[in-house]
C-alpha cells in the first residue's frame, strides 16, 4: 500500500510541473564549449531544462521548474554578471508558486558554477561539484546518482560532449530517475562551431519519448559528431591543412563506421599525405560497406586532387587483385 501510495504521489508530482531528472552542466576551456546533458521519466525533457550560449554559459532548470530560469539566467551572464549573482538574482525575481521545490544549476562564460537545490525539491534531491562541471537531480535513487556522474566526467578523455555523456551514461548506470526513463537530451555550444554558417549550436540531440533513451542519444550524438568531423574535414582540405584533415577525417570514420564514404574519404586523405598503408585499411574498410565500392572509388580518384593515385599501378593492383 505504501508503495502505491508513493507511485501516485510521483505521477501528481509531474502532472504537477516536476521535472525529475538528472543533468550535468559544464564547461570545456580548451575548446570553448558549455553544454548540458540531462535524461528524466519525463516527455521531451530537452524542451524545458537545457539552455545554453556560447562565450556566455550553461544551465540546466528542473525539479519544479521554472522555464524562465533558462533564458533569464542567459540574459543575466550576457550582461555580465557571474554564476552564483546571477542565480541569486533570479531567486530573487522568482514569484511563482513552488521556488523552494526548483532545482538549477549555472556554469558561466568564465566556468564558474552556481547551484540551488530546494528544500522541497522532490527527494532524493540534491548536486555535486568539479572544478567546471555540475551535477544535479531529484527523484533519484540516491546521492550516488550525481557522484559517479562526477567521477565519471572527470575521467573521461576527450571533448566536452563525450564528457557529458559518459557523465549522463554513469548517472543511469547507477540508478537515475526513480521512476523509470522516458528522455534525454543533449546542448553543447561553440563559437561558430555548428553546421552550416553562423550556428553556435555544436551539438544540440533530443531523445523525447523512448523506453530506452541513451542507445538512441548514443546514436544521435555520433551522427552529430561524425557530420561535424566530415565538415571540419573539407574546410580543412581546402585551407590546405591537408594533416589535420587527415586527422578530422579519421574522427569522422570512427562515428561513421558503417558509411563505406567516410572512410573512402579517409583513404584518399591518407594517399595524400603518403601512408599508403592506412590508405589501403581504409580503402577497404569502404569495400566492405559497399558492393559499388569500385564505382565510388573511380569518381573520388577522379577528381584532380586525387588523380595521383590513379597513376600507381602497384598500389591499385594490391587493392583491387583482380
Amino acid at each position: 500500500m505504501t508503495r502505491i501510495l508513493l507511485l501516485l504521489l510521483l505521477v501528481a508530482a509531474t502532472a504537477a510541473g516536476q521535472v525529475a531528472t538528472f543533468s550535468i552542466v559544464a564547461y570545456d576551456p580548451v575548446n570553448g564549449d558549455w553544454g548540458v546533458t540531462v535524461a528524466s521519466r519525463y516527455f521531451s525533457v530537452g524542451s524545458v531544462v537545457p539552455w545554453a550560449e556560447a562565450g556566455v554559459g550553461a544551465v540546466a532548470t528542473q525539479a519544479n521548474v521554472n522555464v524562465g530560469y533558462g533564458p533569464r539566467a542567459l540574459e543575466l551572464l550576457r550582461q555580465g554578471r557571474a554564476a552564483k549573482e546571477a542565480l541569486d538574482q533570479l531567486l530573487a525575481e522568482d514569484k511563482f508558486e513552488g521556488k523552494d521545490g526548483r532545482q538549477v544549476a549555472i556554469v558561466d562564460g568564465q566556468g564558474r558554477i552556481a547551484t540551488y537545490t530546494g528544500p522541497n525539491a522532490p527527494s532524493w534531491a540534491g548536486d555535486r561539484q568539479g572544478k567546471t562541471w555540475s551535477a544535479q537531480g531529484n527523484i533519484l535513487v540516491g546521492p550516488q546518482v550525481v557522484e559517479s556522474m562526477g567521477r565519471a566526467f572527470e575521467e573521461t578523455q576527450g571533448e566536452l560532449a563525450e564528457r557529458l555523456f559518459a557523465a549522463l551514461k554513469a548517472g543511469d548506470a547507477a540508478g537515475g530517475d526513480a521512476r523509470g526513463k522516458q528522455s534525454a537530451s543533449m546542448l553543447v555550444v561553440r563559437k561558430q562551431g555548428g553546421r552550416n554558417i553562423n550556428n553556435d549550436r555544436y551539438i544540440y540531440i533530443n531523445v523525447d519519448d523512448n523506453p530506452q533513451p541513451f542507445p538512441e542519444l548514443r546514436r544521435l550524438l555520433d551522427m552529430n559528431l561524425g557530420y561535424l568531423y566530415q565538415d571540419k574535414t573539407f574546410k580543412l582540405l581546402r585551407s590546405g591543412k591537408t594533416q589535420d584533415a587527415r586527422d578530422a577525417a579519421a574522427r569522422a570514420a570512427h562515428y561513421f563506421p558503417d558509411r563505406s564514404d567516410a572512410h573512402l574519404s579517409l583513404g584518399m586523405i591518407n594517399y595524400a599525405v603518403g601512408d599508403k598503408k592506412a590508405a589501403l585499411t581504409a580503402f577497404r574498410s569502404a569495400q566492405r560497406l559497399d558492393k559499388n565500392f569500385r564505382k565510388q572509388f573511380d569518381a573520388a580518384a577522379a577528381r584532380p586532387a586525387n588523380k595521383a593515385i590513379l597513376e600507381d599501378k602497384a598500389f591499385l593492383k594490391e587493392l583491387f587483385p583482380e
